[in-house]
This record gives C-alpha cells, structure tokens and sequence, in this order.
C-alpha cells in the first residue's frame, strides 16, 4: 500500500465518516427515558379540555396528583396550558439583549443578541434567536403549577408592568418585575433579573399567599419551537438535550420526541439532580437550569400531527419540586436561562456539562485541547485563520518523527521504481511470483511497503476532530482571516482555496511513488478533482487547514526526498 492509495482510503473513510453521522441521525438508536427508580416510563397523553370562563384550566392525563405539602414535582404542563395568546409586549435593551416579553403569561417571545450580526458587518440586524413570527416559533414559557395541575397566572390572564420599554443603559444590572393578583388571594411576581455581560437571566416567581388555606406549587420552564430541518453536508445538531450528573450530556432531537408521540406517549420525563434541559442550534443554545441541590422533574413534548405539519413544536423543559406556602407567608423559585452563543469558556462557568452543547461527538478528547490551543493562540494574534495555520504548524511539529519516517519509506520506494518495473516485466504472466520477488527486493533493501501508511493513519482522528472544532465554534463565525475570505464558517465564495488545496494534493502525487497499474493510475489523477469538488461547499476554515497541512507535508516530503535520492546516487 502506498500513500496515493492511502489518501483514495482517507477520502472514502472521511465520506463514510459523514454518512455515518447522517445516519445515526436518522436511524440510531433511540434513548429510552427512566424515572428516578429507573423504570421506564410509559406517560399517558396530556390533553386539555376547555376550560369554564374564569376558572383555571387543569391537565387530566390520568397522573396522580401528588399530596399536598409533598416536594413532589408534577407533571409538565401541557401546550393548551399555557399557550401563547395575543398580549400586550413590553421591550427590554440590555448591553447584550433586544427582548419581547408578552404580558399574558410572562413569555420571551423574541430575543436578538446584539452581539452577533444576523449577516457580517450588518451590526442594525442582530441575530434573531427566539421569535415568534410564524412559520418561526421558537420562545420562552415559565410560570408557576400547582398540586391540581392548575397553571398560575391563570390562562388568559396577563401580568402587569409598570412601563413599556426597559434600558440597562450603564447600570450594572436590570430589573423587570411584573405582577399579577388572583380572585383567590394569591399573588405573583415575576421578576427577569439582567446582569451586564451575562448571557445568564435569573427569572423569580415570587408568590404571596393571600388567601385563607395554604398553597402548594412549583415553577416551570418550557423551551418551545418549531421543526427545524437538518443539514445536509454539515451535520450540525439542532434539537432538545437533558443532562445528569448520571448520564452526562443526552441528546433528544425531534424525531425522537415524535416518535414518543406517535406511539401515544406523550412525554418523556426524568427526575435529575444537578441537570439542565435545553435546546440547541449550530451556534447558539437555550438552556434552563434550576437550582443545582433540587431534584428535578424534565421533560419533552410535542403537539405534532400529520394533520396539522406545519404547525408542528417540540419543546423541552423542567418543572421544580413543590412547596407548601402557608396563609400570609409568600415563596420565591428561581431558575436561571442561558441565551446566547455557545461560548464554551462561558459556558461551563454557568452549569456542570453546559460547555458540551458544543458537540464534538466521540472524537471531543481530541478535540477540546484542539480548541483550547487555537484559541489561546487567538488570544496573542487576534486572527483565527492564522491560528488554524499555526494549529496546523504545530500539529505538524508534533507528529514530524511519524511522517518523517513515512516520507523516509516513500522516497526509498520511489528510488527503487526501475527495480520494481523490472519485475514487473519480468513475472507480467504471474501475479504471485512478482509479488514474492517485490517483496524480498522491499526486504534487501530494508523498505517497510506499509511504513508509509500508518503515520498517515494515525493523524485521521486529529483531522476529524479538528474538522468538528470548526464546524461548531462560534468563535468562528463571521471570523475573517484575510483578503477573500470574510467568514471561516462559510465556503470560501470563489472556490479559490479548494482549488489551491486540489493543486497541493497533485504536488504530493509527484513526489510519490509512481504507480505501475494503469487504471490505479488515471484513479489518483483524478483524487485531486474529486477532492477539489468535494470540498468546495466545506468551511473554508477547513480547507484552509487541509491546505496548510499539505503545503507543510510537500515541505517535508520535498526534503527528505531530495536526501534519500541523493544518498542513492552516490551509493551507484
């Protein structure tokens, strides 16, 4: 085996690598939700009747509701519970937020990060991560529920603020409270507490009990959105995920929470301690993390129908245990939300796993010292495309003495090309003699055939995960590295690096050996096209690594090379 024939083997390996990951989203195994006992859990569907005016409207699904002043957590609420209506919406501007909030129920239905243009250099369009424009529904729900399932604020019913529009200006921090009073006596106050720099809103539900028996509930948090179809040469995630201290980080896209669905199980439920439920996008996540000492009841659902496709949403979500308010006493349950970019060195300063939602899959103990020294090495050059090249130089450094040894193995093979279509020649009637006469020329000669491929081999995992660093960083996004190329994240927009990366790929095709097989031959003509092709619609950030480390190799190859031939023309 030589190294041409190795790159055709690290193309088809690369390309069944994607299909692979195109598959397990289609086709993998689906994760089997388990209560705290770990049973599995077999819900019934939560449906909801219409309610009486004025009363409060109640999830039936045939659950026992738990006993009153137990900290049981109740069943998620269901969609009909608290649905989105028509409000009143105030405006909130932080430092890094423009914000909705809709009156009737408290619900974040539009959220754009000042931060991240919506297209580079348009800093008057902010990237839009929730909204509420339908066919694009992607919000924020969180109130409070009761032992009876009874949702509060009751539906229908809006909170009250005391102004429209809310600025942080150069205050460190801002608070929007809004208030609501029920019939019965009981009071809420939401409160979305803003810090400057923090991606990170606490939302309170401070409930005073008014009326004359005790109150027993929990607060909610719901994350909703619409289908949202997957890519296809770029297998980004995007869907819900849970984690635990005791299963990590799990992903449940949106067939997997259909699937519950088409077979009459509407929810899937948890009860996890120290977990965040959340619901991711290429570069953005929208987690809700509770109180890190309360156990915790998740959940997923969706309303999807094949009557009703496109108004289809899957949502994911957590309800907190309950707690027993007195008469006159009241109660304040917090949950914090992260909204924003997925800034791992942020991130997992915020919740115990939260920096996984930057996916690197199997290969992300490869991959995270990967990002860690690209991204130290932004932090003394300011341009993250130089930073891939000085990755890539590094990387290069570190397995030199490896593909050193492969390109010393190479350049033997080639000196010896005449020998070699001498007995090519010579036993052309008989495949296992010239077979046998190759290899003991390979053994008096002492060449390794095989010691230019596994150096090779060993460096296709470093490729790999450096690929998912590139593809998953938002630190990329929109990131520039010089002339033409404005966004790393993007393709390059006049193919010019794939096509300098094609001619890099055709130099190191000259410094191998030559093949002796016609048809193997017009084959690893023709790799540089296909690979030319295929690359042309990847980040150019990848290509620009693929690039430089081929101008590297032919360096080093071009070297070592020259000396072995070189020694052995003096040895004739």
């Amino acid at each position: 085996m030589d190294t041409n024939r190795l790159l055709l083997i690290m193309g088809l390996f690369f390309v069944s690598f994607l299909i692979y990951q195109a598959w397990q989203k289609d086709f993998g195994p689906k994760q089997q939700s388990f209560q705290a006992s770990g049973t599995p859990v077999q819900p019934a569907d939560s449906t909801v009747g219409p309610a009486p005016a004025g009363q409060p409207t109640t999830q039936t699904d045939g659950l026992p509701s738990p006993a009153e002043g137990q900290t049981q957590s109740p069943p998620p609420v269901s969609a009909n519970a608290v649905s989105t209506q028509p409000g009143k919406l105030i405006r909130i501007k932080t430092d890094l937020y423009s914000m909705r909030i809709n009156l009737n129920g408290g619900i974040i239905e539009g959220l754009k990060l000042l931060a991240y243009p919506l297209e580079q250099g348009k800093l008057d369009k902010p990237f839009p991560l929730l909204d509420n424009q339908p066919p694009r529904v992607y919000m924020i729900k969180s109130g409070m529920i009761d032992a009876k399932r009874q949702s509060l604020p009751l539906p229908g019913a809006s909170f009250e603020a005391d102004k429209d529009r809310y600025d942080m200006g150069d205050k460190k921090e801002l608070t929007v409270a809004l208030t609501w009073e029920g019939e019965n006596g009981l009071q809420v106050t939401k409160r979305f507490i803003f810090e400057r720099g923090s991606y990170v809103v606490k939302v309170e539900h401070q409930v005073v009990n008014g009326a004359s028996g005790p109150w027993t509930g929990g607060t909610y948090v719901r994350i909703e959105r619409d289908f949202v179809k997957k890519s296809g040469m770029l297998p980004t995630y995007k869907g819900a995920a849970l984690y635990s201290d005791e299963h990590k980080f799990e992903k449940i896209d949106f067939d997997d929470i259909k699937s519950y669905k088409s077979h009459h199980r509407s929810q899937i439920r948890k009860d996890i301690q120290h977990g965040w439920a959340a619901m991711l996008e290429h570069y953005f996540v929208t987690a809700a993390i509770p109180d890190k000492d309360e156990r915790v009841t998740y959940f997923t659902d969706t309303n999807y129908s094949e009557q009703n496709k496109d108004n289809n949403r899957y949502w994911v979500g957590l309800v907190t245990p309950q707690k027993r308010i007195e008469p006159k006493a009241d109660q304040t349950y917090a949950v914090r939300l992260y909204m924003g970019p997925k800034l791992q060195n942020v991130m997992v300063n915020v919740a115990p796993g939260l920096e996984l939602t930057v996916n690197y899959g199997i290969l992300t103990v490869i991959s995270d010292p990967l990002f860690w020294l690209m991204n130290w090495i932004h932090s003394w050059i300011g341009n993250w495309g130089w930073s891939i090249v000085f990755v890539t130089l590094i990387i290069k450094l570190l397995f030199y003495p490896l593909s050193a040894a492969s390109y010393r193995s190479m350049a033997k093979m080639r000196t010896m090309t005449p020998k070699v279509q001498v007995l090519r020649e010579r036993y052309a009637d008989d495949r296992q003699k010239m077979s046998q006469a190759m290899m003991d020329l390979y053994r008096n000669e002492k060449i390794n055939p095989l010691g230019g491929c596994l150096p090779i081999v060993i460096q296709i995992p470093v490729f790999l995960a450096l690929y998912w660093v590139l593809l998953e960083s938002v630190e990329l996004r929109q990131a520039p590295w010089m002339l033409w190329i404005h966004d790393l994240s993007t393709r390059d927009p006049y193919y010019i690096l794939p096509i300098v990366m094609g001619g890099t790929m055709f130099l190191q095709q000259k410094l191998n050996p030559p093949q002796m097989d016609p048809t193997h031959q017009k084959i690893m003509q023709m790799l540089p096209i296909i690979f030319t092709l295929f690359t042309a619609f990847f980040p150019s950030g990848l290509v620009l690594y693929w690039m430089a480390n081929n101008l590297l190799s032919i360096a080093q190859q071009w070297m070592i090379t020259r000396q072995i031939e070189q020694a052995s023309r003096k040895k004739t």
